[in-house]
């Protein structure tokens, strides 16, 4: 039951993040099988919404390539202090390590989920993905139905839950130096490069944490 309390609201704002992805997709040229297919397969939310517009103007694959490693390589820190050791057999912590998300990183290393079991742990992260997927699925079906200017507004649901995301994380493990660093990427990156904010903001985080991780360890 403490599974399903914890997820459910994430899993509830999946639906109409979910249907957003399914909207983009449809409205970006692609048939609405794609939506799926990037839903359970790439399962990254952020790549998922850029991989959109890469798919639909047929990006090369090195640019492909160098987007999922800049923007998916925060997940490297999420496996640092996922309890991946909880989960027990080898079916089970491929498919953990393959869903690990945001989401299910938030709720993995909450309080409340410090004693669950390795069930418990994959049956999170399989709603999840499941919600999403067939979230996605629904949007792109009813999306092919809409016109694209009932559209305008759902771009700010991916951006708005990871404000509540790192308002959780916050609250749980307070760093002020952290958030501030992340801020002045995000604010540098939108101003520097409008066009690629995410992926430059991830970067610039990514070599400011390293660097910060080496000054403390020399100062130790």
């Amino acid at each position: 039951m403490s599974v399903l309390r914890l997820a459910a609201p994430i899993g509830l704002a999946f639906l109409p993040l979910g249907m957003a992805l399914g909207f983009l997709v449809v409205h970006a040229g692609l048939a609405w099988w794609w939506a799926p297919v990037f839903a359970a397969v790439i399962y990254a939310g952020s790549l998922e919404f850029l991989m959109v517009g890469l798919a639909a103007a047929g990006a090369p694959v090195a640019t492909v390539a160098l987007t999922t490693l800049i923007v998916n390589s925060r997940h490297v820190f999420y496996a640092l202090s996922f309890p991946l050791h909880r989960v027990r057999s080898v079916p089970g912590k491929t498919y953990s390590t393959y869903v690990l998300s945001d989401e299910a990183f938030a709720v993995g290393v909450s309080p409340a989920a410090r004693t669950w079991t390795s069930g418990q742990i994959l049956a999170m992260q399989a709603g999840l993905h499941l919600t999403w997927t067939v979230s996605a699925a629904a949007g792109a079906l009813l999306g092919a139905a809409l016109p694209i200017e009932r559209l305008q507004g759902l771009e700010f649901a991916l951006t708005a839950l990871f404000i509540v995301l790192a308002i959780d994380a916050y609250s749980q493990h307070p760093d002020p130096l952290t958030a501030l660093l992340a801020v002045a990427c995000a604010v540098a990156a939108g101003l520097l490069a409008p066009g690629q904010m995410l992926v430059w903001a991830f970067t610039a985080f990514t070599a400011l944490l390293f660097a910060r991780l080496l000054a403390e360890r020399r100062g130790a």
